[in-house]
This record gives structure tokens, C-alpha cells and sequence, in this order.
């Protein structure tokens, strides 16, 4: 009994070790990451005061910061942020949602999966800015041909995406569900949507970067107001300073918009632990 209880005692405190093993590695991840990030602006910010680099053409960290809190200070900086949240969110949401109601609905069909396969590859491997033109012309030139735009670069990804991950699902406890009986509502809620979760959280991640580049994408056809707004008019006027700014506020507004996925993700996989 004395054996096994110090086995007992000596496997809990490998594992704990394990866990704070595991715990200074995310903690080291997320120093390094700061770090990099710091050097690489600290590196900018040296080699344009060094004139290492022009710091017309080029800026610089402090240049782009000051700008920016001098429009968000002065408030001209809120309607272009408004405008561009406005359009990712509502792309993104209408992307994610249609996108996976079409899986479903090809799930479901064998047939209509069949069918549409070389459409949807033709679909993700044409480039949608091509049809920046014909949307205008079909949609007017406004925030709604905007999230057109956000909407065809964001859908096509989600069908393919969402439908491989139900297409992956063990194809065994499907049998057997099927033989005990199970109708496709049952299959689809109990089996394949839960097994398939971590592939639609991956989607969305993926979402998050394809609705900013079609927000973005859209500003700069036919946007007057908005980040991408700004950054085509920044460089018309050589004013690198608003372009610059307008890249590091983007890329803030992107990285917070993925962490929140993240974030919706962990919050799952800790209901589905329990």
C-alpha cells in the first residue's frame, strides 16, 4: 500500500511539474512576442532617426502615433474607424453565417455537393477584386457594395472550410447512428457540429484576416471615409504619415478581432472538457 501510494504521490508531482512546464512556455511565448514586437519598432523608429531609412517615404512609430492622437484627439479620426468597424463586422457576420448555412445545406445533399464543388474551387481561386467593377455598377457605389465585396472574398472560404469539417467526421458513428435509427437532424447535432467545432473556430480565424482584406479592399474602390480610405488618400498626397498610422491602427483592430475568437474558442473547449 506504502508503494503505491508514493506512486501515486510521485505521478502527481510529475504532472504538476509538467503543468508548470507548460505554463512558463505560454508565459516565454508571450514575452518573446512582446519583445519582437518592441525591437522591431524600436529598429524602425532608430533607422529613421539615424536616416538610415527616409523618414518622408518611410515614417516612423512616433511620426504615425502622434498623427493618429492628434485625429483621435480631434475626433476626425472616429467616423473613418466607425465606417470600417461597421463594414468588417457586418461582413464577417453575414460571411460566417451564410457560409455555414450553405455547408449544412450541402452536407445534407450529396447531389448539390457534387454539383457545386467546381464551382466554389473556381469561386475561391478568382480573384473578387476583379469584380470590384460589376459590383459597383450592380450595387451602387456605397458601404453595401462594400460588404458585397466582404461578403463574396469571406463566404466562399467558409463553405469550403466548414463543409471539409463535417466531410472529416468519423464515418463510423455516423453508421452507427444511422443504423440505430438516427434521422440527418439528429446525426448533424449530435455527432457531426460538435466533432467539427475546432475546424469552425479555424474558419473564423480565417474569416477575421479575409473580412479585413475585403473591407479594405472595397475602401479603396469606392469608399470616402474609412481606414482604406485614408491610406489610398495618404499616399495620393505623399502624407506617409497617415498611411503608415492608418496600416498600425488596422492591424491593432485585426489582431483584437482574432483574439476574441480565440478567446470564444477557449471559452468552448472548456464547456466541452466539462
Amino acid at each position: 500500500m506504502a508503494n503505491e501510494l508514493s506512486g501515486n504521490e510521485c505521478g502527481s508531482y510529475e504532472h504538476l511539474l509538467y503543468l508548470k512546464g507548460l505554463k512558463r512556455r505560454r508565459v516565454l511565448v508571450q514575452v518573446l512576442r512582446i519583445l519582437l514586437l518592441f525591437a522591431l519598432t524600436g529598429l524602425w523608429e532608430l533607422a529613421a532617426a539615424l536616416g538610415w531609412i527616409d523618414a518622408f517615404i518611410f515614417s516612423s512609430p512616433s511620426r504615425a502615433v502622434h498623427l493618429l492622437a492628434g485625429m483621435f484627439a480631434d475626433g476626425t479620426m472616429w467616423p473613418h474607424l466607425g465606417m470600417t468597424l461597421l463594414e468588417t463586422i457586418i461582413g464577417f457576420s453575414l460571411g460566417t453565417m451564410l457560409g455555414m448555412l450553405a455547408a449544412v445545406a450541402l452536407w445534407c445533399s450529396d447531389l448539390a455537393q457534387r454539383v457545386c464543388d467546381p464551382y466554389l474551387v473556381i469561386l475561391n481561386s478568382l480573384p473578387k477584386i476583379a469584380l470590384g467593377p460589376v459590383i459597383i455598377v450592380w450595387v451602387g457605389a456605397g458601404i453595401s457594395s462594400i460588404i458585397v465585396v466582404t461578403l463574396l472574398i469571406s463566404i466562399v472560404v467558409t463553405i469550403i472550410g466548414v463543409l471539409n469539417g463535417f466531410m472529416e467526421v468519423d464515418r463510423e458513428k455516423i453508421l452507427l447512428l444511422r443504423t440505430l435509427g438516427a434521422r440527418r437532424k439528429q446525426i448533424f447535432t449530435r455527432v457531426v457540429f460538435p466533432a467539427s467545432l475546432p475546424t469552425i473556430i479555424s474558419v473564423l480565424k480565417i474569416n477575421v484576416g479575409m473580412s479585413w482584406v475585403g473591407v479594405i479592399v472595397g475602401e479603396f474602390l469606392v469608399s470616402r471615409a474609412g481606414l482604406g480610405y485614408l491610406i489610398v488618400y495618404g499616399g495620393q498626397v505623399f502624407k506617409m504619415d497617415l498611411v503608415m498610422g492608418s496600416v498600425l491602427l488596422l492591424s491593432i483592430l485585426a489582431a483584437a478581432m482574432y483574439y476574441l475568437v480565440a478567446l470564444a474558442e477557449s471559452f468552448i473547449n472548456k464547456r466541452l472538457g466539462e
